[in-house]
Formats: C-alpha cells, structure tokens, sequence
C-alpha cells in the first residue's frame, strides 16, 4: 500500500514522501497514530502542488535576496562617534548601532543577529558581512568618523 507520510518516521522516510508499507502496518499503526495518510490521487496531486509551491517561494526569496546583495554592496554606512586622545572609541559600534544606522540612512531593515562583524573600536573604514536569506552574504562598507 502506498501511503504519504504526514511526520518523520524513522526507517520509512520525511514528512511528506510517498512510501510503500504493508497493508497493516498501515491501518493499525501508521493511520491511528496520525503518522501517514493513504496515497491516494487527491494526496498525491496536493504533495505535487506543495513541492512546486516551496520551489517558486524559494527562487523568488533567492532573486530578492540577491538584488538587495547587489543594492549592499554599493552603499556606505556612516557612523559617527567620540573618542579620546589615544584615538580610541568611547564605546563601540556593535551590530544593533550598524542594524539602527541602516535602515535610518538607506531604509534596509536587517536584524542585528545577521550582521557578522566584531564590535568597532576605532575610526577608520570597515566591510561587515550580512547575511541574507537563501544562504547568500553581502558586504557592506562602514566608515566610522567623529
């Protein structure tokens, strides 16, 4: 009997793969426990739709991923702070100040957790990574100035 799995079931496959199992470990252990359905045309054609749904939601977020890298890598962020005699920044400019400026002087609004870089303790030019969504990375430049 062919039956769609609706959980992870160890040893038959993924949430959302069409197994072939015995015909009663299906009805009396795989259907009252919720864990499969019966692979029938409606099930099969709804899995088809929920693949190809995943696929066009994955190239578009990968497409607008890409075009915010692009639109990133052009742009300077701008910092301003105080330091003292040595040179030496009063503070640093941590993730969430470089997530703050952002989207105050372009309008991107990233999440401090995806800004990769050690807190900046001096004034000078530094390049950041973000990541972005899809898996891609993007460098942004930040000029610290007082």
């Amino acid at each position: 009997m062919k039956v769609v799995l609706k959980k992870d079931a160890k040893g038959l496959g993924k949430k959302g793969e069409i197994v072939q199992v015995s015909d009663g470990y299906a009805r009396n252990f795989l259907f009252p426990k919720g864990i499969a359905a019966p692979a029938d045309a409606k099930a099969e054609n709804e899995l088809k739709n929920q693949i190809s749904s995943k696929q066009y939601r994955d190239k578009v977020e990968r497409e607008n991923a890409t075009a915010l890298k692009e639109r990133m890598e052009k742009l300077e962020v701008h910092a301003k702070a105080t330091a003292g005699a040595d040179g030496k920044l009063y503070g640093s400019i941590t993730n969430a100040h470089l997530s703050a400026l952002l989207e105050e002087q372009h309008g991107i609004q990233i999440d401090k957790r995806k800004i990769e870089a050690e807190p900046i303790k001096n004034f000078g030019t530094f390049h950041v990574t973000v990541k972005l969504p899809a898996g891609i990375s993007a460098s942004l430049k930040v000029v610290v100035e007082e």
